[in-house]
C-alpha cells in the first residue's frame, strides 16, 4: 500500500513535520530522539488505519525490515549512527516497493551532496570557538545523515503525491 500516496493530506503533513523535525535535531546535536521515530512509525500505523488495512501493506513491512536489516550492519561499523537506522527503517513504513526503491535513492543522492557540501564548510580555517560551537565543523566530526534521510524521504513523497 502506498501510505504516501493515499494518506489524508493532514497526515502527510504531520509526516512531514516529523522528517523536518528529526533532519534539524540531526543537524544541531548529532542525534535523533528514540520519540521523534516512534512518532513517525505512530503515524504510519494511524495512516494504515485511516486509510483502511490491505493485504498489500506486506510491501510496507517488507521495505521497514529491509531497511533495518542493511541499516543494522552499517551501524555496527560505525557507518550510520542507530538514530539514522532507526529513522530510515520508520520512514520505509510509508512506502511501497516502488516509493521504498526511490526513496532510497533520493536519500542517497541527498547524503552525497550533503556530505560534499559539510566538506566544503569544513575547509575554511574556522576559529576553534567557531568550531567548539558548531558540531558539523568539527574536523572529522560526523555527518548527519537524518538530514539526507529527512530529504530523501520528503522527495520521494513529493514525486508520489
Amino acid at each position: 500500500m502506498n501510505l504516501v500516496a493515499e494518506a489524508p493530506l493532514w497526515l502527510a503533513l504531520v509526516f512531514t513535520i516529523l522528517l523536518i523535525a528529526a533532519g534539524a535535531e540531526d543537524a544541531a546535536r548529532l542525534r535523533i530522539s528514540n520519540i521523534t521515530v516512534l512518532l513517525v512509525i505512530v503515524s504510519a500505523i494511524v495512516a494504515a488505519v485511516v486509510v483502511g488495512p490491505q493485504l498489500s501493506l506486506w510491501q510496507n513491512l517488507t521495505v521497514f525490515a529491509v531497511l533495518l536489516a542493511i541499516g543494522t550492519p552499517l551501524f555496527a561499523a560505525g557507518k550510520l549512527g542507530g538514530g539514522d537506522v532507526k529513522l530510515f527503517a520508520a520512514a520505509g513504513l510509508w512506502f511501497n516497493l516502488g516509493g521504498g526503491f526511490r526513496m532510497v535513492l533520493a536519500v542517497v543522492l541527498a547524503g552525497g551532496l550533503l556530505a560534499l557540501l559539510i566538506l566544503a564548510l569544513r575547509l575554511p580555517n574556522w576559529s576553534e570557538k567557531i568550531r567548539r560551537r558548531v558540531v558539523l565543523l568539527r574536523p572529522g566530526g560526523g555527518i548527519p545523515y537524518g538530514v539526507a534521510i529527512a530529504a530523501g524521504a520528503l522527495i520521494a513523497m513529493a514525486l508520489q503525491r
